[in-house]
């Protein structure tokens, strides 16, 4: 039985989740597995070249549903990209400013200086010496995880799109409230 021919209310949506980086793939990911929602991950593919044509295209051949949820999360480092991405409409947009590890340094630290990307990086790297882009250890999952709600609580103490900002923790949210749902 296709997913339009159920009632809606029975209907689980399907979140949608377009990015760019190796980064953000892993923590997609970890979230699909740590919330078991149906979350459908299309990277790279679209990348500099997303768009509303491009995102109704891919969620019609993946059997969309009128309750699915489509997320755009990209790095606000590249202001011509990030401006493009503001203006698809119908999506929740998350960025990071300047980059997705911004996301992870909040749980380490409150960091509300000006910051750019390889700075972000080293600092995350004193934090947890095994850290490498576009992979998501076990012990470092685990570290961000016993942290989530302090860097939530940092996350929404920033301006969203000034640097240092991102707005990540809006999906979480999304994904919590779904799965108190379901229980």
């Amino acid at each position: 039985m296709s997913r339009k021919s159920r009632k809606n209310r029975n209907i689980k949506p399907t979140f949608f989740v377009f990015c760019e980086g190796d980064t953000e793939v892993a923590y997609v990911n970890y979230l699909r597995s740590k919330y078991r929602l149906p979350i459908v991950i299309d990277t790279k593919r679209a990348g500099h070249d997303i768009s509303i044509n491009y995102i109704r295209k891919y969620k019609q051949q993946s059997g969309s549903h009128p309750k699915d949820r489509t997320y755009l999360i990209y790095d606000m480092d590249v202001v011509e990209n990030w401006n493009k991405i503001k203006t698809i409409k119908d999506v929740s947009i998350l960025g990071s400013n300047p980059c997705f590890e911004f996301w992870f340094l909040l749980h380490f630290m409150n960091q509300k200086a000006f910051i750019e990307c390889n700075s972000c990086v080293i600092k995350l790297s004193n934090y947890y010496k095994g850290y490498k882009k576009g992979h998501l250890e076990k012990r470092f999952i685990d570290k961000l995880e016993s942290k989530s709600s302090k860097a939530i609580e940092r996350a929404k103490a920033l301006t969203f799109e000034e640097n240092p900002s991102t707005n990540i923790y809006e999906f979480i949210e999304d994904l919590e409230t779904e799965k108190s749902k379901s229980t």
